[in-house]
């Protein structure tokens, strides 16, 4: 179950909707449940209230505003839609580096140890489905080390992870819930 450990504003837009449906949400929910809510994916009318509304949207609007993605209007045979393609290559490429260099250079082979950010990109981009166009860039004994590595990682017990000490509950939590 997801527990609030503190309601203090974040900045941020969404994540501040996020903690107030949290902390107005008794008995408190799983983090798949959250998941589910807060991606729009429930369909339970007694949950509609805690939806996040427009997730997508304002994702991507939010990510236009710091010029890391761009929005182009496409046609699709009859209809025309919106889409959000990459306009700062150099950022995503700096992502894609700061996970290459994570899985084959300062690899710790303890999660425990792992930066905390590094190991919510690697569940989020498994999540994700892109974790191998992340290392697809690779020579083939460095992608074939960075995917067993990366596996090795992924394929851990998140229950038994997220009770060993070091603040990632929440990460093996949400890799858990996307396992299922």
């Amino acid at each position: 179950q997801v527990l609030l450990k503190s309601d203090a504003p974040t900045g941020d837009v969404l994540l501040d909707e996020t903690l107030r449906h949290i902390k107005a949400t008794e008995p408190a929910e799983t983090v798949q449940t959250w998941i589910e809510l807060l991606t729009g994916e429930t369909w339970n009318p007694f949950k509609l209230q805690y939806q996040l509304r427009n997730v997508r949207e304002r994702i991507a609007k939010a990510l236009v505003e710091k010029g890391i993605l761009t929005t182009e209007k496409q046609n699709f045979l009859l209809f025309d839609m919106t889409t959000h393609p990459v306009s700062n290559a150099t950022e995503k490429q700096r992502l894609v580096r700061r996970l290459q260099e994570s899985v084959l250079e300062r690899w710790v082979n303890d999660p425990r140890r792992m930066d905390r950010r590094t190991l919510a990109l690697l569940v989020l981009a498994h999540s994700s489905d892109v974790l191998e166009n992340i290392f697809a860039t690779l020579a083939d004994d460095k992608y074939d080390v960075a995917m067993n590595r990366t596996k090795d990682l992924l394929d851990a017990d998140p229950e038994v992870e997220a009770a060993k000490a070091g603040g990632a509950e929440m990460i093996w939590a949400v890799l858990a819930a996307f396992n299922k």
